[in-house]
């Protein structure tokens, strides 16, 4: 059925808008998936905006529910509040390099649609001007300039709408056009795109938003060339001969004649405006660096860095500010959009500990999400590689606080971190099962009361056909020693056995603060006590952290142990660590002690004993 085209960009034309964009890419996810090749060949760009667009159209059917259960009469949202809400949803669902920038020009756009709180729409003026911000804002939030990306296709979709006169429906087509001319360019502009004949794949992803943009105000969704209709674009197959750039082309699948110029001229035709290849100096800013981490983009053979960090951040623009120096000497392909203290962050860096650290002394980071690429993906071939290459084997860890997010990641963990009173959804876990992009996956909730959340997240992505493993880890120091002995070379059967043998043989235990009194295994305690609890029940209670935890160390020591873990939270004392390596050198010979900093975990300490 044909969509009822808007007339204005109201509020409901952004509700329209998102629906019809989830759908697009819901039917292109796995072409662009499968064209993705820069700047890491991980095939995941489909999903990552997917993603992206399903948190803002989340965000803006919540405005919606908010208003329809308002007393009688509703009053149906603003287009600011619409706006707002899709910016805000995109930002805090961004994913990945291409989906952190497809927020940030829903954001420029909402600059502009939410700029006079009260109106209720907007016309063909205000979305030329919606689209002109938003590429700008897109290219100042990326650290340094590569042509031939999404940036690119957005630029010229801008340039196409400041080019043209009407309502909201003509300038969507213009834009769409624009977009379209500037997707079948791009193989022109970044050669390892033309070395794997195929378009960029974020900006195939844009193109399919802009085709919903045109839909929501026609009522009719733009077509692309069919096999007969106008020639697509030229170039070698994408090795394994699946996916030529031509089928990269065709969007939703729609070969509407009457429609099909709309993407089928070759670039500088009537109709479409090729890429403005001198646009890279504007705006002090521009697209993600080439592999190489030198922004040329043309070769991509260098090794590339070793893992993905993207995390939310609470901080001021002044501190953030400091915070693109700090990453940018750390890694490449940056992005930090957002804004009014609210960022989302996302690098390519060797370092993640550092990466998440940055983010620590600049503000606020939750949501922490790091990937590590894996010492024989795509990424350190260049995309010369077919992009839905899978690694045999990873490990998904659940962990309490940023600190141990660097340290899991560096032993090659994907990691989903649980800040104190957040835990993580089954979604969560699946999503990062799937950002493994792994043949087999052992899975650590590092956590009791997350089995059955582990164990869901694991039936659901054993229907996607990964093998997934689940080890009933109930500490992350359990996690750490299952982390220690695991080895991806030898069998599945195996390693899962060895790294289940290491987390059963650590004891473990924590270090709180009671906030109410209660009644315990070890007595009554009272708001404010500190409390000892080994595997899970109260041991010891006291009143000085450090006393308590030399207390609890003495219980689980006395049953024997070769290597105590210690892992202190942000908000430890000082000095207790040192007394406790210390009293293990005094007491108990040749046990050795290991200290980790967790940062914000909920507990004071994390003890583990093997």
């Amino acid at each position: 059925m044909a969509q009822v085209p808007q007339t204005f960009f109201d509020a409901l034309a952004v509700r329209t808008w998102c629906g019809l964009a989830l759908s697009a890419l819901g039917r292109a996810r796995e072409e662009i998936d499968a064209i993705n090749v820069y700047p890491v060949a991980d095939g995941d760009t489909g999903t990552n905006l997917y993603l992206t667009v399903e948190s803002a159209a989340t965000a803006v059917e919540a405005v919606f529910a908010g208003h329809e259960a308002g007393a009688a009469p509703v009053r149906p949202p603003s287009l600011a509040d619409a706006a707002h809400a899709m910016a805000h949803g995109a930002l805090i669902g961004a994913r990945g390099n291409s989906g952190t920038i497809l927020a940030q020009l829903l954001r420029g756009m909402a600059q502009v649609l939410a700029a006079e709180s009260e109106a209720t729409h907007t016309d063909g003026a205000g979305l030329r001007l919606a689209l002109r911000q938003a590429a700008d804002a897109a290219r100042q939030a990326v650290a340094h300039p590569v042509e031939g990306t999404v940036l690119t296709v957005a630029d010229a979709a801008a340039d196409a709408a400041g080019g043209a006169q009407g309502d909201c429906g003509t300038i969507a087509r213009a834009a769409h056009r624009g977009a379209c001319a500037a997707l079948a360019a791009t193989p022109e502009q970044l050669t390892v795109l033309g070395r794997a004949g195929v378009v960029d794949a974020g900006g195939r992803g844009l193109v399919a938003v802009l085709a919903a943009l045109v839909e929501t105000f026609t009522g009719e969704a733009p077509g692309m060339p069919g096999p007969s209709g106008q020639p697509g674009l030229s170039g070698p197959p994408v090795r394994g001969g699946s996916v030529r750039v031509q089928s990269a082309r065709r969007t939703e699948g729609l070969d509407d004649a009457d429609e099909a110029d709309d993407c089928g001229r070759a670039p500088g035709e009537e109709g479409g405006n090729a890429p403005d290849a001198g646009r890279g100096g504007e705006a002090g800013a521009a697209h993600e660096r080439g592999p190489d981490g030198e922004g040329d983009g043309q070769d991509g053979e260098g090794d590339g860095p070793a893992f993905e960090v993207i995390y939310l951040l609470e901080a001021e623009d002044a501190a953030v500010g400091r915070l693109r120096q700090r990453l940018d000497g750390l890694g490449d392909s940056l992005v930090v959009v957002g804004g009014d203290g609210l960022w989302n962050v996302h690098v390519h860096v060797d370092d993640a500990g550092a990466a998440v650290e940055a983010g620590v002394e600049a503000g606020r980071p939750y949501r922490i999400r790091i990937t590590h690429f894996g010492a024989d993906d795509a990424h350190t071939h260049g995309g010369r590689r077919p992009p839905r290459e899978r690694v045999q084997r990873a490990v998904v860890a659940v962990v309490p606080g940023e600190g141990l997010v660097g340290l899991y990641s560096e032993a090659g963990a994907t990691t989903v971190l649980a800040r104190p009173g957040e835990p993580p959804a089954s979604g969560e876990l699946v999503e990062a099962v799937r950002r493994a992009h792994a043949r087999e996956v052992v899975l650590l909730p590092n956590d009791a009361d997350l089995r059955h959340t582990a164990a869901a997240a694991a039936e659901q992505a054993r229907t996607e056909g990964i093998r997934v493993a689940l080890i009933p880890t109930r500490s992350a120091v359990q996690g750490i020693a299952a982390l220690a002995v695991h080895e991806p070379d030898r069998r599945f059967d195996e390693d899962v056995v060895s790294m289940t043998s290491a987390a059963g043989a650590t004891r473990y235990a924590e270090v709180v603060v009671a906030v109410r009194e209660s009644w315990t295994m070890a007595g009554i305690c009272q708001a404010g006590d500190v409390l000892g609890l080994v595997d899970g029940d109260v041991a010891v209670i006291g009143s000085d952290v450090a006393a308590t935890a030399e207390g609890v160390l003495d219980r689980m020591l006395s049953a024997g142990g070769e290597l105590v873990t210690l892992v202190l939270g942000d908000e430890a004392p000082e000095g207790v660590a040192e007394r406790l390596e210390s009293r293990v050198r005094e007491a108990y010979l040749a046990v050795d002690t290991v200290v980790y900093r967790g940062g914000r975990q909920g507990a004071l300490l994390l003890i583990g004993v093997e």
